[in-house]
């Protein structure tokens, strides 16, 4: 296994600025595909969940997006607060700083313990709130079932999160992958066996004949498993990292140094939450609308997160150098990586989208569509391929932001794009004009679309002035 190092420049860096960009485009490269990679195992997780329920049936898929929706939608803004060291750790590595690297990263397992704990509480409140929107009695027990045994993970997920921001930012990625690739092995698997039970399974797997069947509380408790999976893959990677030299940082928590990082991060969750929320609550109208509308809306949500998390891979590693090149003093090379990070990220979601437009139907049926729910995939899978391409937009803007320093741009462009122009929509398409499930997701995409054009017009605006260290 490798060991991290700070980043460093060529030698003799090209001159000219076709030279420039091959170079950013190989480092940009080098960094993004195992994040990439990384973020789009987190993703496929959830796909695989909805594989596997989708076969247990309507009531149970609709279920498990209810819950899985209010999770990411509570979530959210933890995941934004502790995206809050990503600047503060490129910054520190892009400044030769390692030791303060090293102290931030402590600071981040106490933020993640303080966070997970209140926002695992609050998870567990928000079933009560489903009747409001004329949620059917079944599917909330199931997202109760779901809720009960995934907000444990909560606290872990968040811990994961800075672990991966320290290592990405150290340009020390293999272990990300490793873990990803480790959790979706044992996803599949605990999927399967604690959803259906094991009284199937041959004589010689032993006492796993014996596991109950879960139903919709055994993919939570699945995922669950994998998150702790994924939590001690990274640590022992941390571990094993060398030591820097200077005063070993305090283990104690520093309110000044949380503080600061909430100051970055407290933006950075809104604007997640404001994201996240307004899928979850496009997912409840659906609901409204029945469990088959529901149940085409989480899987049109589960296919389209995995080209999403990939393009957040990639705006997780522009934000990584553009993080190196702020912390350097070195804004010129901070616009370039961004922009081709913007690049990158619109590049692949074409793909994805060319995917979805031309094979709806077989990705519907590959999801186990039910009968009653796969004419209304195919028509959302189309409606996403529309959007694939400004959802990476706005993936890697606020990711390149963030490296930036700038956070608070990103969730006002959230808000004003997906709840003065979004929603809005949503229920004029949805429910006004009678389109249903389908006109849901046309409000969506035009949100969608809002936000994108915002981000790449901020990113273009304050890279062309002088960028600076948080901590200067």
């Amino acid at each position: 296994m490798s060991t991290a190092v700070a980043p460093s420049a060529p030698s003799q860096p090209p001159q000219t600025r076709r030279g420039l960009i091959v170079a950013e485009f190989r480092a940009l490269t080098r960094l993004a595909v195992p994040i990439a990679i990384a973020q789009g195992g987190q993703s496929l997780m959830g796909l695989v969940d909805t594989l596997v329920v989708g076969r247990a049936g309507t009531s149970a898929l609709a279920s498990v997006g209810l819950g899985n929706g209010l999770f990411f939608a509570m979530s959210g803004f933890g995941m934004g607060l502790m995206m809050g060291f990503d600047p503060l750790l490129s910054q520190a590595v892009g400044g030769r700083a390692m030791a303060r690297a090293r102290a931030l990263l402590w600071q981040g397992g106490w933020m993640s313990l303080f966070a997970g704990l209140l926002l695992s509480g609050l998870l567990l409140l928000t079933p009560l709130l489903l009747p409001l929107a004329g949620i059917g009695a079944t599917e909330i027990d199931g997202a109760w079932d779901y809720l009960l045994w995934r907000a444990p993970s909560m606290p872990l997920m968040l811990a994961f999160l800075t672990m991966r921001s320290y290592l990405q930012s150290t340009a020390f990625t293999r272990p990300l992958v490793v873990a990803t690739v480790l959790a979706n092995v044992l996803n599949l698997f605990a999927d399967i066996l604690l959803v259906f039970g094991g009284a199937g399974l041959p004589e010689y797997f032993g006492p796993l004949r014996a596991v109950p069947a879960m139903g919709v509380a055994g993919s939570a408790l699945a995922t669950s498993l994998c998150t702790l999976l994924q939590m001690g893959v990274v640590v022992y990677a941390v571990s094993r990292l060398p030591a820097e030299s200077g005063p070993r940082p305090t283990r104690l928590p520093v309110w000044r140094d949380l503080a600061q990082a909430a100051r970055v991060g407290v933006p950075i969750g809104l604007h997640i939450a404001a994201e996240i929320g307004v899928f979850a609550l496009a997912g409840v109208l659906a609901a409204g609308l029945g469990p088959a509308s529901v149940g085409a809306h989480q899987i049109a949500i589960a296919f389209s997160s995995v080209t999403f998390t990939v393009a957040m891979g990639i705006g997780n590693a522009g934000s990584v150098r553009v993080g190196w090149a702020v912390g350097a003093h070195d804004t010129p090379r901070a616009r370039l990586s961004g922009f081709m990070a913007f690049a990158g990220g619109a590049g692949f979601m074409a793909v994805g989208a060319l995917v979805f437009a031309l094979f709806p139907t077989a990705l519907a049926k590959l999801a186990g569509a039910p009968d009653d729910v796969l004419p209304l995939v195919v028509p959302l899978l189309m409606v996403s391929a529309i959007f694939q391409v400004f959802d990476g937009v706005q993936g890697v803007g606020a990711g390149v932001l963030r490296g930036a320093g700038d956070t608070r741009f990103t969730f006002l462009a959230n808000m004003v794009g997906h709840y003065a122009i979004g929603l809005p929509l949503t229920w004029l398409l949805g429910f006004k004009l009678g389109l249903g499930v389908v006109g849901i997701w046309w409000g969506l995409c035009a949100g969608l679309i809002a936000v994108a054009l915002s981000l790449l017009w901020r990113f273009n605006r304050v890279s062309a002035g002088t960028l600076r260290p948080l901590e200067s």
